[in-house]
């Protein structure tokens, strides 16, 4: 299979979190026809080719990619807030989800970590980090920075470093995951023709009006009219399903964007199956060539196919979406940061336990609805 084959369930691993990436690359392992034998300078066409006697078969069928992968897994799918345009400009992780598939790999379960999370960082030799106590978003920027070279900031050094700070938080092994850009992501949307969404309350863009322009801005002050998500069923296109998981000025602060972006999740990962799109190889390589360099793949020397494969058989109606409620570190001007609040940690406890499902059965309020 080519790279570029390879490639095909890259999209599908953003938008639904590897689960739709296991059917459409299972599709396409299961379609792609066998090559015949080649012909070669005096051998005979098919037509021609005197009658054989079939070869014994010697050896057992190669199993498939991803056989061996039993659970638990746990996947980092992290949103990027690069600005491309600024030479040096460090990315900064605005979005944090994790996806944990139990063994069995049956059900899911998917959860957001405030970016503001205050969280021991440990030191990064490679980038010159020496290690400190700060907001979860940093550990991307920290990681990504390349000493001698501050115009070309590296976003998979910066990974790595999130990836270990996530993974000493939440007591997780990191096995994949994936960076995507906001560019990166509006093309997503806009590739699948846009996705159907209910808006669960009333939400105001900062960023842009109702025009899809952005707001004029004079210093950290945004001016003009603004874009207004109201409550309901929703059909958004690339630019406002961006813009919606964005805001996080709004009743909820960031808490309300983590759950929007995780209905988001959801919403992309039925549009992705009820248009039939793992069973489309065109409609796949269109959402493939429209991401490009925007997704940065990592998967800890496994490939993609092999985690794809392994979660072909798991819908999006499996997994679900978890709310951990948190609260501010420190008041006023002494603001540092987020923490989780005591139920949320008690819910990685429980997850790194594998009593995931009684937890969620005695806190039905951390359960994301809609």
């Amino acid at each position: 299979m080519t790279r570029r084959r390879l490639l095909l369930g890259l999209a599908a691993l953003v938008a639904v979190v590897l689960v739709a990436a296991g059917a459409v690359v299972t599709t396409r392992l299961v379609s792609r026809p066998s090559p015949g034998p080649v012909a070669g300078p005096g051998t005979p066409s098919p037509s021609t080719a005197a009658p054989t006697t079939p070869a014994p078969v010697t050896s057992s069928p190669t199993p498939p990619p991803g056989a061996d992968l039993k659970g638990p897994l746990n996947l980092l799918l992290v949103g990027v807030d690069t600005r491309i345009s600024v030479p040096g400009w460090e990315p900064h992780a605005d979005s944090v989800l994790v996806l944990h598939v139990p063994a069995g790999l049956d059900r899911a379960y998917l959860f957001s970590l405030p970016r503001d999370l205050v969280v021991d960082i440990p030191a990064y030799p490679k980038a010159g980090y020496r290690g400190g106590r700060t907001k979860l978003t940093h550990a991307m920027s920290y990681g990504s920075r390349v000493p001698g070279d501050k115009k070309h900031p590296s976003t998979a050094q910066g990974y790595e470093l999130l990836r270990t700070t996530v993974s000493r938080y939440t007591g997780l092994r990191i096995d994949a995951g994936a960076v995507i850009t906001f560019g990166g992501f509006d093309k997503l949307v806009d590739t699948l023709g846009g996705v159907d969404l209910y808006v669960d309350q009333r939400v105001a863009s900062i960023h842009r009006r109702p025009d899809g322009r952005y707001r004029d801005r004079a210093g950290s002050t945004y001016t003009g009219p603004q874009m207004v998500y109201q409550p309901g069923n929703r059909h958004l296109t690339g630019w406002q399903a961006l813009d919606y998981a964005r805001q996080r000025y709004t009743a909820g602060g960031d808490y309300t964007r983590q759950r929007h972006q995780q209905q988001l999740i959801r919403a992309l990962a039925r549009k992705i199956l009820d248009q039939g799109l793992a069973r489309d190889p065109d409609r796949v390589e269109q959402v493939v060539a429209a991401l490009g360099k925007t997704l940065v793949y990592v998967g800890g020397g496994r490939r993609l196919v092999d985690f794809a494969y392994a979660l072909g058989g798991l819908p999006p109606e499996k997994f679900v979406l978890v709310g951990l409620p948190g609260d501010g570190v420190g008041s006023g001007a002494s603001y540092r940061g987020e923490q989780l609040r005591p139920v949320g940690r008690q819910f990685l406890a429980a997850l790194r336990g594998g009593g995931a499902d009684d937890f969620l059965a005695a806190h039905p309020t951390l359960r994301v609805k809609n």
